[in-house]
């Protein structure tokens, strides 16, 4: 299991609140305060909720994040739960096509997470209720729409999927911005990955040392020397990687050197994977 570190919450370039109007599954509930916390965000307000807050499968899957089910607040509306919002944005998998769209007109999350990047506010996401999501007259409550790039042959979203989907996008850019200079946002895992010149020029003289060494003709032991260059520098290989790689090369080249005069170990070796 992953260990939990005592930071703070990250910080974006905007602040996200999570509006589910409806909700009736305790079970979706307690995986949506979950999700909501894997990603850092804290911020859960309901509109007419259909299921006890307190209910042990909400509890249950909620795990660890369960304090968001102690600090959600609970509203008659949406308008109400927005009020200290600069934006809303409603969510639905009912998508009209055409050329002639009269209501729904939809953005894809990056799309609507590079356009808060450049605005910041507070943006609340609203999800409508299991099954049903968000009326028309809901939908109208928001200021525009973001839906899922789903399959059309079956578009609509488990709620606690969609709600994932959607964080996801925000915490990526945040953590694609951010990562490294936000206290909530350390660096576990590098965003850029390079190859120091020093060690590639090690990696390349490694190789051909090797390929130098290997048996058969000049144009053989050439053409091994390049294919390897092409396909491990193609790949772009870390710095790491790349001393790894030249280790194991080292010890090859070393091992075909001291056999070299042992034509029993090399007929004895050749072509076989062991």
């Amino acid at each position: 299991m992953g260990e939990r570190q005592d930071i703070p919450l990250p910080s974006g370039d905007f602040d996200v609140i999570v509006v589910l109007a409806g909700v009736s599954h305790p079970g979706n509930l307690g995986a949506i305060c979950r999700v909501m916390l894997n990603y850092g965000f804290d911020e859960l307000r309901l509109v007419q909720p259909k299921c006890a807050i307190d209910d042990g499968e909400t509890k249950a899957r909620a795990k660890h994040a369960s304090r968001l089910l102690d600090e959600l607040t609970i509203h008659p509306d949406i308008p109400a739960a927005t009020a200290d919002c600069s934006v809303v944005v409603g969510t639905s998998g009912k998508r009209e096509v055409g050329d002639k769209t009269l209501f729904r007109h939809y953005l894809y999350p990056w799309d609507m997470v590079d356009r808060f990047t450049q605005t910041g506010g507070r943006v609340a996401i609203v999800f409508g209720e299991e099954g049903k999501g968000l009326s028309s007259d809901e939908l109208g409550q928001c200021d525009y729409f973001v839906t899922l790039p789903t399959w059309e042959g079956y578009p609509i979203a488990n709620l606690s999927h969609a709600v994932n989907a959607i964080l996801y996008e925000i915490h990526r850019n945040r953590v694609r911005l951010h990562q490294g200079t936000d206290p909530g946002l350390p660096d576990i895992v590098p965003l850029k990955t390079s190859l120091e010149p020093a060690v590639r020029e090690a990696l390349v003289k490694a190789i051909e040392q090797f390929a130098a060494s290997s048996s058969g003709s000049p144009e053989r032991r050439s053409s091994v020397e390049q294919t390897l260059k092409r396909t491990l520098l193609k790949g772009a290989p870390t710095t790491e990687e790349s001393t790894r790689m030249i280790g194991a090369f080292v010890e090859a080249t070393s091992a075909l050197e001291f056999a070299q005069g042992d034509e029993g170990w090399k007929q004895a070796h050749r072509r076989k994977l062991r």
